[in-house]
């Protein structure tokens, strides 16, 4: 009988009719909500699949990408062209996902899901979406080592974006979210802030992606160079996807450079 009276007073009186539908209201659409999360927190991954591969597919597309020899006459144009027939194409990016990773040890690695089976071998440079990340140094057919940056034993070749001076990133062991940057002279203009890219001169990196930002400089009393402390631009507490840079003119040049040292010795 409560139930049938509750049933006339919302039915017949406008005023409980138009609370009732207000207060329904407020619960369906707080249910949805809740449910649109839930949608949503499940969606996460396949929009992470996505973002992925729409970086993969711009990251391809970047002049950096292209060296074609040197020739005495040149066409300026003002508009990079992609060349579609791959005649001077120099890196080539595959994106993989890290199963596994470390950053509290003296000697840090990530493996990645993609090997041998996927056209990856040691001696390929890795990236995240921020930044660089470390070398692949060994594989299987679907899984590969990458050594992180993270190391006692890593170096790279890098450059003040600004000034163009070269040297060289290490790590001290410390702290997960710096590294060590070498050998930069003190004649070259260093801020708080300055961005650290990777150089020309590697072999492992197209030139320009970011390695970190300056932290703090250290004038070394007994030398001429600064010891500059430099934040991570990849963050190695959330690493999940990576991309592998496959300098393709690789193996031209590391043959061309081994001969070349065994003639001179």
């Amino acid at each position: 009988m409560q139930i049938i009276s509750l049933v006339f007073l919302f039915r017949y009186n406008k005023f409980h009719q138009a609370a009732f539908a207000n207060l329904a209201g407020e619960i369906t659409g707080r249910i949805d909500e809740k449910y649109n999360n839930i949608e949503y927190y499940f969606q996460l991954k396949n929009t992470n699949e996505a973002l992925v591969k729409e970086n993969l597919r711009l990251h391809q597309q970047l002049k950096e990408n292209y060296e074609g020899p040197d020739i005495a006459n040149k066409t300026v144009t003002d508009t990079f062209l992609v060349d579609s027939l791959k005649k001077i194409e120099k890196f080539v990016y595959r994106e993989a996902k890290v199963v596994s990773s470390s950053i509290f040890s003296q000697t840090n690695y990530l493996t990645i899901h993609r090997g041998a089976a996927q056209q990856i071998r040691p001696n390929m440079g890795v990236i995240s979406p921020q930044g660089i990340v470390g070398t692949v140094i060994s594989t299987s057919q679907n899984f590969a080592v990458v050594m992180s940056m993270l190391h006692k034993q890593y170096t790279v070749v890098v450059k003040l974006k600004n000034g163009g001076e070269r040297g060289k990133i290490e790590w001290d062991g410390v702290s997960p979210s710096f590294v060590t940057l070498r050998d930069i002279p003190k004649s070259a203009k260093l801020n708080k802030g300055d961005s650290i890219v990777t150089s020309e001169t590697s072999s492992l990196f197209p030139p320009g992606i970011l390695v970190g930002t300056v932290d703090e400089v250290e004038e070394d009393n007994s030398s001429n160079f600064y010891t500059v402390k430099v934040k991570t631009a990849t963050n190695f507490f959330n690493v999940e996807y990576v991309y592998v840079i496959d300098n393709i003119q690789y193996e031209e040049q590391k043959n061309l450079e081994d001969s070349t040292h065994k003639k001179m010795q």
